[in-house]
Parts: C-alpha cells; sequence; structure tokens
C-alpha cells in the first residue's frame, strides 16, 4: 500500500504545471527606455538602499558585485544577506568605478543615477553592453502614475522576471500583501505632515509617491495631496496655519528625527503647533520613505505608532 501511495504521490506531482523560466531575450520599457535582458544577470551594481534591499528580499545578494550611495544601514533581517556586498562608493559611484566590478547590470534607485557624472548615461552603458534599470516609482523622463502598493507589487514581480526569480517574487508579493492587509486605516479622520528634511525651507511628501501613498494607507489625510509631485518645498508659515494633527518624521542620518524634533521646537513658529508641544509624531528610516520593499513594514509600524497617540479623547 506504501507503494501505491508513493506512486500516486509522484504521479500528482508530475501532473502539475512545470514553473515557466523567464523566455530571454526580454524587451522592457523602463523610465522611456527600451532595454534588453539577453540573459538573468549575474554580475549586478545597486545604487541607492531601495535597490540594494530589493534583490536581498528576493535571494539576490550573491549577485550584487558593488552598492552605492546607500542611505542607511541594512534592516535587520537582511543585515546578513547583505553583510560583507562590495561598497563602490559611499555616495555616487563614477562610471569609472562601476565598470571596474564589470557589471552586467545596474540598478538605480533614481533615474538621476544615471547621469554622465554619476554611474554613467543609460545609452552609453547600453553601448558597453550593461543593462540598467530605474525602480519606476522614480523615473523623471516620464511622470511616473500616483504610486500604489500595487505598483511596487508589479515592480517586484518585474524584477522577479529579469532575473529568473519568480517564485522568490511570487512569496514576497504574497507576504506583503499579507502584512498591508493587516493594517486597518486609522478612523480619526486625522491630518498630517509628511517631513523629510530641510530646516529654513522643509521639503515635504506631497501627493503622489510613497509619502502619499503611506500616508493614504493610515488613514491620514495629506496637507499637501493637493500638490501631484512625490516631494515638494514647502513654507513653515504655511504649514502652520495648516496645523497637522500628526508629523512623520523622517530619521535620515544627515537629519535625524531628534534633530527634526529640536527645530520644531525650538522654532518660534512652529513651536506652537499642536502636534509639536503634544509630541504627536510618526518615525519612519528614510530607507523606507521612498518607494520599495520596506514600505509595507513601515506602514504597519506606523499603525502601530498611530495608534499609541492620543488626542484629547
Amino acid at each position: 500500500m506504501r507503494h501505491l501511495g508513493r506512486l500516486s504521490f509522484i504521479l500528482t506531482l508530475l501532473a502539475l504545471p512545470a514553473q515557466a523560466a523567464a523566455a530571454y531575450p526580454l524587451t522592457l520599457d523602463n523610465c522611456g527606455h527600451a532595454i534588453t535582458i539577453d540573459a538573468a544577470p549575474e554580475r549586478v551594481v545597486t545604487i541607492k538602499s531601495t535597490a540594494t534591499e530589493m534583490l536581498l528580499s528576493l535571494g539576490l545578494g550573491d549577485r550584487v558585485v558593488g552598492v552605492g550611495f546607500q542611505d542607511g544601514p541594512l534592516p535587520p533581517h537582511l543585515a546578513l544577506a547583505g553583510a560583507g556586498l562590495p561598497i563602490l562608493s559611499d555616495k555616487l559611484p563614477s562610471q569609472e568605478v562601476v565598470l571596474e566590478v564589470e557589471p552586467d547590470f545596474i540598478y538605480g534607485g533614481w533615474e538621476s543615477n544615471f547621469a554622465a557624472d554619476g554611474a554613467g548615461e543609460r545609452p552609453t552603458l547600453a553601448g558597453l553592453g550593461v543593462a540598467t534599470y530605474v525602480a519606476p516609482a522614480a523615473c523623471r523622463s516620464i511622470k511616473p502614475a500616483k504610486l500604489t502598493f500595487d505598483q511596487l507589487f508589479d515592480q517586484i514581480g518585474e524584477l522577479g522576471t529579469i532575473f529568473d526569480a519568480e517564485d522568490a517574487a511570487t512569496r514576497l508579493i504574497a507576504d506583503q500583501k499579507a502584512a498591508l492587509n493587516a493594517v486597518a486605516p486609522n478612523p480619526r479622520g486625522l491630518t498630517a505632515l509628511w517631513y523629510s528634511s530641510g530646516t529654513k525651507t522643509p521639503y515635504v511628501g506631497a501627493g503622489s509617491n510613497a509619502p502619499a501613498m503611506i500616508m493614504e494607507a493610515l488613514g491620514l489625510s495629506n496637507i499637501y495631496a493637493d500638490i501631484d509631485e512625490g516631494w515638494t518645498s514647502a513654507s513653515w508659515e504655511a504649514i502652520v496655519d495648516a496645523n497637522p494633527d500628526v508629523i512623520v518624521l523622517v530619521d535620515a542620518a544627515w537629519n535625524s528625527a531628534e534633530q527634526k524634533k529640536t527645530l520644531l521646537a525650538e522654532n518660534p513658529i512652529t513651536s506652537q503647533l499642536d502636534a509639536v508641544i503634544n509630541q504627536r509624531y510618526l518615525i519612519i528610516p528614510f530607507p523606507a520613505s521612498e518607494a520599495g520593499i520596506r514600505n509595507v513594514p513601515a506602514t504597519a509600524d506606523m499603525a502601530a505608532q498611530l495608534a499609541k497617540l492620543t488626542f484629547g479623547e
């Protein structure tokens, strides 16, 4: 009977559809550039934390031959996978430095990474046999649509196809969707400011990129939602007039959340804001504030932070 059971199991496996491998060459439109990928990339340079963390999350760390312009330390669950990755530059690496590691693929977190005084212009790199890819939400040659979590999941799927890692991409998307579905929007009808950087002139989250997407998922009404940009320059006077209920502080090594709190408390104008007086802050690490695999976990974490805030109820 055990032999019959084993035979039945084998026949069942044989009847399952095979996982189709990626069909190369792949031709994709990326920020208005047609890119062709002849085979799954084997030697990859990542620029910006979002690019590095995406590939590590897909289990592709062994293909990364160099990283540049990282915005902060890796999250704990990726620290081991990312240990020992070669650092080409703390800032944007030059084309010469990038080409020294002989990449076949460069993944940039921003389209501006691909400039003559940066990693190199995309047509030039293509002529050298190096494919380039930009996170779609960071396109500038063409204006990206308002960012949604579904678009992020599509990007994960696209990278799974590029790297012939569809199974890993499918698992990552499923995990992210489950975590996002567990986040309930806050029902209190609160307004919010997303404070990214700046002192005299604050740089804030506007209506079309990761800040807007995250605030909407949290049930927060962004005071700069009507500006069709990812981020925008604002004025302290306008922020005081809006008097947001909550302030999101982006915690960056060069402009920490604590520094922002001090500035807001010491500025005679902003010190009168209800959110400042009552310390109604939400904190997000800088690498999680741009479109990438950290957005969903950050949204869940911020939802927990928001639930602990009191508003005189």
